[in-house]
């Protein structure tokens, strides 16, 4: 089968190299799917590039952790899905109910070292580390999900707090975390006010739910803006992707008792004031958000076909362009999510 992988060390694009391997056999407990799309998220970017966190790569690995297929095998274990069905993978194959744990198997995910992922023609995964499709999607659609919309849901409807109608959320930028944040909190009812570089990013932005448009050049103390918005009472809710260099803006800009959920550091190794005294004066909190479980990726896919939600795919390329999807988003010229066709 045709596979790509990024080889040990890697530092630049070019250690991601297109290869081929023997097609998977599925095991007893497997499922094996054909894959038909995969979808891009920073982290994969990070790998390629030679500083995504943790040990390194000691062997090629095939990337991406993102991807939605078709079953054409099973293996003879297998109850919860038959050949034929569609399916997508979970971004952390183990983790299927409750809460992160240190004696649990909630830190492997698909396509980071030791685990490959889902740039491949044929991935062989274990039943419980799939969902179905719904109708309403399709694959490029599923596959943007894993990671990024995971993450979003976790962030404002589980780990942050359920978003009621009525409350007030911020979230950066228009990345895909971002936007599925945007999407999930207008369905649920809520004030979406959104932060971006770009004035046509931020038109797109409105399209799909955010209220209030922010653009962070021309206004850099964005958050007296957000505190102005909100008639000084702040946001209920924080989607925070910059990490160290927006911190103490979410902060300063995050309402009694509301909360900010981290899952990006897109301002990199930028320095940033994170003293914690703003929330513990609010009675605010700040929460990690490591994307999220099964069960999350199930209630998700509930509340997308009960709204009519369609995930944001805003470039997809082929098979024999995946370095152009890379290259896409390392320039940060994108509107939601990057897919690679398989």
């Amino acid at each position: 089968m045709q596979v790509y992988e990024v080889e040990p060390g890697s530092k630049t694009l070019d250690g991601l190299k297109r290869a081929v391997r023997p097609d998977p056999e599925p095991g007893p407990d497997q499922v094996l799917v054909r894959m038909r799309a995969a979808s891009l998220n920073y982290r994969d970017l990070a790998l390629v590039k030679g500083f995504y966190p943790g040990p390194p790569s000691e062997k090629n690995l095939i990337p991406l952790s993102d991807g939605a297929g078709e079953v054409v095998a099973v293996g003879p274990r297998v109850t919860r899905f038959k050949t034929g069905d569609r399916v997508v993978a979970t971004f952390i194959q183990t983790w299927i109910d409750g809460p992160p744990s240190p004696t649990g198997p909630h830190r492997s995910a698909l396509g980071g070292p030791p685990t490959d992922g889902v740039l491949a023609e044929y991935v062989a995964l274990h039943e419980d580390g799939l969902v179905r499709i719904p109708d309403s999607l399709s694959f490029a659609e599923a596959a943007s999900l894993p990671c990024a919309g995971v993450t979003a849901w976790n962030a404002l409807m589980v780990a942050g707090g359920s978003i009621k109608p009525g409350n007030s959320v911020l979230t950066m930028g228009t990345g895909g975390v971002s936007m599925f944040a945007v999407q999930f909190a207008r369905a649920a009812g809520a004030r979406v006010i959104t932060t971006s570089s770009s004035d046509e990013k931020l038109a797109r932005a409105a399209k799909h739910g955010a209220s209030e448009l922010i653009n962070y050049k021309t206004h850099p103390d964005w958050e007296k803006e957000v505190l102005r918005l909100t008639n000084g009472l702040g946001v209920d809710a924080v989607a925070e992707a910059g990490g160290n260099g927006t911190l103490a803006k979410s902060m300063a800009c995050v309402g009694y008792g509301g909360k900010i959920s981290l899952f990006g550091v897109l301002t990199g190794h930028q320095s940033g004031d994170t003293s914690p005294h703003m929330l513990m004066f609010k009675g605010a909190a700040l929460h990690g958000i490591g994307v999220g479980s099964r069960r999350m990726f199930e209630d998700m896919l509930e509340a997308i076909v009960a709204n009519a939600i369609k995930p944001i795919v805003d470039k997809t390329f082929a098979f024999d362009d995946a370095r152009a999807a890379y290259a896409t988003l390392e320039s940060a010229k994108h509107f939601g999510k990057i897919v690679i066709e398989v």
